[in-house]
């Protein structure tokens, strides 16, 4: 599953594995085995059974034995941190229950309101040219300044959350990068015990389940993971839809459409939430060793015969996009409006974007968790960038008179003299004075 083959036609080792049962090995990166399960009725009974199918990742026996590699390309999505991913029993509910409470505060409104001006900021970062990678320059970027808004990151922090998390994704120096990710969010936690604010960070922090600076640190890790790849895939592959084929824009399909389309199809995350048996147990006729991975194929669930009917009208209640069981994704709701504020963003802004190449030629990231695009390549009319300017505007003129700024902020950040490398976050900050 690590390999281009399996990146550009995933479901012909789904379809090989489904021919002799509902769940079969395969090999996740090299020297990494594991047992995937592609039937849907089987994805459910593991991912509903607590007492047999453990996510601690602690008892994964080969690593223990030493026969997995600490340089695996796997290890930093397999590996036991102590969030509410990776545990059971009463320690799985507190920590999760801390994780929905805080999300829970996150209304369509405010996430509309913190995505669009990152969405014009970075539509007017490319906008001019007349061209443009929509997942390296928007679908990539979008979530990663999103988290450091939603987590209340300053300049300095973000930038370095932001360049960490996109090494970590593109297995670049993934050790050092974790190392960096780390520092900065125990630091952001060390900020907002000082100074607490009106962000998850802060809202985590003053929860009643009493959470440790580690625990803390591992669940902000947990929720960019968990929303930033996914979220990205989600975006760029309902982007692709809408710009090609059945889905192009002149056929009538709706953004909702072409992302429920996106999650039965192209299922975002297509393989993950690693389980470990307690015992041997037998999955429908291969038998998953106990303490070996057993992962659930959201994809292959998705793609089972059983479902034909629900697949054909889109069902949302079927598919498995979004997990199930008390480790289904707590964040359904907001990665959705996310994604739909993003695509809505960026299609009034460009209507007459077209994909720069036939859509056969779009490349998909290797990988054995993620169902991914390489790049996005898009063409359209230049037009002027005066989005981020044009939403300030408007956004000041709301404003009660005595909360309004001194002055507007123009599209260009205010002339400082560096002493530093802005990144990403810094610089959408000097824009916007906040």
């Amino acid at each position: 599953m690590h390999d281009a083959g399996f990146a550009t036609d995933p479901h012909q080792v789904y379809d090989r594995l489904r021919e002799h049962a509902p769940a079969g090995p395969v090999e996740l990166a090299p020297g990494v085995d594991a047992t995937l399960v592609v039937g849907h009725e089987m994805a459910l009974r593991v991912l509903q059974n607590t007492e047999l199918f453990a996510r601690d990742a602690r008892r994964w026996k080969a690593l223990n034995e030493g026969r997995i590699g600490l340089d695996s390309p796997v290890l930093p999505m397999m590996a036991y941190r102590p969030s509410c991913l990776f545990t059971d029993g009463a320690v799985h509910l507190r920590l999760r229950k801390a994780v929905v409470d805080s999300l829970a505060r996150l209304n369509t409104t405010r996430i509309r309101r913190d995505v669009e001006p990152i969405a014009d900021y970075l539509i007017d970062r490319f906008s001019e040219l007349g061209r443009a990678d929509l997942l390296g320059d928007y679908a990539k970027l979008l979530p990663l300044l999103l988290f450091n808004k939603l987590f209340g990151c300053p300049a300095e922090i973000g930038d370095t959350v932001t360049s960490a998390v996109s090494a970590i994704f593109d297995g670049k120096d993934a050790v050092r990068a974790d190392e960096e990710l780390t520092s900065a969010l125990m630091e952001l936690i060390a900020l907002k015990r000082r100074s607490p604010d009106d962000d998850v960070t802060s809202w985590l922090i003053q929860h009643p389940a009493g959470l440790t600076d580690e625990e803390l640190k591992d669940q902000l890790v947990l929720l960019m993971g968990a929303g930033i790849e996914p979220e990205r895939n989600l975006i760029g592959s309902s982007l692709m839809l809408l710009l090609s084929g059945a889905g192009a824009r002149e056929s009538g399909m709706l953004i909702e459409e072409a992302m429920d389309h996106v999650l039965w199809n192209q299922t975002p995350i297509a393989n993950y939430a690693t389980h470990y048996p307690v015992r041997d147990v037998d999955l429908g006729g291969h038998v998953a060793e106990a303490n070996t991975p057993v992962v659930i194929s959201f994809a292959g669930a998705n793609a089972d015969p059983a479902l034909e009917e629900a697949r054909r009208v889109h069902s949302k209640g079927a598919h498995l996009a979004w997990g199930a069981g008390p480790h289904a994704c707590p964040a359904k709701d907001p990665a959705q409006v996310i994604a739909t504020t993003a695509i809505e963003r960026l299609l009034n802004a460009l209507p007459d974007l077209e994909l720069a190449v036939p859509e056969k030629e779009l490349e998909w990231r290797p990988g054995p968790f993620h169902r991914a695009l390489v790049s996005l390549p898009v063409t359209f009319s230049p037009t002027p960038a005066t989005r981020t300017a044009t939403a300030m505007r408007e956004r000041v003129a709301a404003m009660p008179e005595a909360e309004r700024p001194a002055s507007v902020p123009s599209s260009q950040p205010a002339r400082q003299t560096p002493t530093r490398k802005k990144g990403f976050w810094s610089s959408f900050l000097d824009v916007f004075r906040v």
